[in-house]
């Protein structure tokens, strides 16, 4: 699989190429550094409903995901009970899995109990690696890591689901742990954590 080239003449990998929405999502958000809980928590939370699905189902899902469960403040998910799962379960914004949801409600429970341990965002962080790939083409950028292993080992021993060493790897992509654009992309670098 190669690079696409957009009418602006700029090189992206295919799944951000031709969707309107997955391409401004490539161009401005993903790879980009994520230190701050709520958008963490949003992060790992998408990560999860995205499972099984394809990213462009998520996004254009997200602002739904957003009200649903709300706007992925810790400290309001972790209130949930049944009748929020039946909310949730009835609400065709969103992707409704009885399991995501679950998750996603243990997950808030979870962040807000590492508080006292200093935070999800330092534990995330705690895992960036020493070097991050350098992929010429996409063949070479992998699906996991050593890192993302640890990582994920690490969040369910703090009571975290759906976190496996696979999505963990994503999430590093997405919040700039890891910067795996090709080394000739545009976006190569543009995180600031690599160079």
């Amino acid at each position: 699989m190669s690079a696409i080239v957009g009418d602006d003449g700029l090189a992206r990998p295919a799944w951000a190429a031709t969707d309107p929405l997955l391409r401004d999502y490539y161009d401005t958000e993903w790879g980009m550094p994520v230190r701050d809980e709520r958008g963490l928590f949003e992060r790992i939370s998408l990560e999860a409903f995205q499972a099984g699905l394809s990213w462009v189902t998520i996004l254009r899902k997200r602002e739904a995901f957003r009200a649903a469960f709300a706007g992925f403040d810790p400290d309001a998910v972790a209130t949930f009970g049944e009748d929020d799962v039946e909310r949730l379960l009835s609400d065709a914004g969103i992707v409704r899995n009885r399991a995501k949801i679950l998750a996603t409600i243990t997950n808030a429970k979870a962040t807000v109990a590492l508080r006292a341990d200093g935070g999800l965002v330092d534990l995330v962080w705690s895992f960036r690696p020493q070097a991050t790939p350098q992929p010429t083409q996409h063949s070479e950028i992998p699906t996991s890591s050593p890192e993302s292993v640890a990582l994920s080992k690490a969040l369910r021993a703090r009571g975290f689901a759906f976190v496996g060493p696979t999505t963990m790897y994503a999430l590093m992509e997405a919040i700039g742990m890891v910067d795996t654009h090709l080394v000739d992309s545009h976006r190569r670098g543009s995180s600031g954590v690599w160079r």
